[in-house]
């Protein structure tokens, strides 16, 4: 111990240095090893962590656990049953049609890029679209049906893998019947400051923010497809569903609206500023209307740790690493601030006391 404390900083993180990384290594083969269950049970997790809201709304209003519990998840069972049968394959057959019209949208956006640039050309205006339509029909060409058949594969691989559609609807109703016992069973094990911080930060970074986050996706891609079908946006439908499912990732909705402006007006310009306005007025809306009463400021955390959280759980999680990235970079950040808080005040307190 005496050599160590001796050490240089920075040979001590040198030497940390490998460890640490062996250690991120080693997690990654084992979360590869273990990725198909692994998701099963983040998404049964993500599913009973929204579902314990209105279970808890129930047991404020006298009805006892169980029952609520399986009240709750039968409603949700089979409204989803009920969209899959109805919603799904309504947006997946306009999936297919838009994957077979893209090449005539990206033309015709090809086309009014032309003459524009033919506008310009005959009043003088200093600019010059020719590169730019060449290389944006070129891009798009290349990429809009693979980024369409990808979308399929995706959207027939999620509803083909019905053995981890089952296991995950069994576990979502066991972690949401037991689940509480479960975490405070795992919360034992740790010391008690930990495990009090770490109860209080899962509920509030976790709880709250899929709570609100479901919300708010909702209630977009709700307001998003009844905007686009009274515009009869092509495949309105299906944009709001894409912008309702963008939205429960952070910066996903502004994301979304964009893609589908650029797609609607690729099609019929006037038709994509119609869509442009209408979309930011309900985002504008839902955003600084509602969300801040749902989502608040608990992330606490800098945009920019945002996006590198997103980033990184693209990459290892993939959509469910996208799904966790915010709430888990935030509990981390909570937690370990709560408790260096904790540690730096705990000398004065001794010392005040002597």
């Amino acid at each position: 111990m005496k050599f160590a404390e001796k050490l240089p900083q920075w040979v001590a993180l040198g030497l940390a240095f490998p460890l640490i990384f062996l250690n991120g290594w080693l997690l990654l083969v084992v979360f590869n090893y273990f990725h198909t269950i692994l998701n099963v049970v983040l998404a049964a997790s993500l599913l009973a962590f929204v579902l314990d809201y209105p279970v808890n709304l129930l047991e404020k209003y006298g009805v006892k656990h169980t029952p609520a519990v399986v009240l709750i998840f039968l409603v949700t069972l089979f409204g989803l049953v009920g969209a899959g049968i109805t919603l799904v394959p309504i947006a997946l057959t306009q999936l297919r049609e838009l994957a077979n019209r893209l090449p005539t949208w990206i033309q015709s956006g090809a086309t009014q890029l032309e003459a524009l640039q033919n506008l310009a050309i005959a009043r003088n205006w200093p600019i010059d679209l020719t590169g730019l339509t060449t290389e944006l029909t070129q891009r798009l060409s290349s990429q809009a049906q693979a980024i369409a058949g990808q979308a399929l594969g995706f959207a027939v691989g999620t509803v083909g893998g019905l053995l981890d559609v089952i296991l995950t609807v069994v576990l979502t109703f066991y972690l949401l019947w037991r689940g509480r016992n479960l975490w405070e069973g795992l919360l034992r094990w740790l010391p008690p400051r930990l495990a009090k911080e770490l109860r209080f930060s899962l509920g509030e970074n976790f709880h709250n923010y899929f709570v609100g986050q479901v919300t708010v996706a909702s209630l977009m891609g709700l307001s998003m497809t009844l905007g686009f079908l009274l515009l009869r946006v092509p495949f309105g439908l299906l944009f709001g569903l894409v912008v309702g499912v963008f939205s429960l990732v952070p910066f996903g909705g502004s994301l979304s609206i964009a893609l589908v402006t650029v797609l609607v007006a690729f099609n019929d310009f006037w038709l994509g500023v119609k869509v442009l306005l209408v979309a930011l007025a309900i985002q504008q809306g839902i955003e600084n209307g509602i969300a801040p009463r749902l989502l608040g400021g608990f992330t606490g955390l800098n945009p920019v740790w945002v996006l590198i959280s997103l980033l990184l759980g693209a990459k290892l999680g993939g959509v469910l690493g996208l799904l966790i990235a915010v709430p888990l970079a935030s509990f981390i950040k909570s937690t370990s601030d709560s408790l260096r808080a904790d540690s730096d005040s705990s000398p004065v307190e001794v010392s005040s006391a002597h």
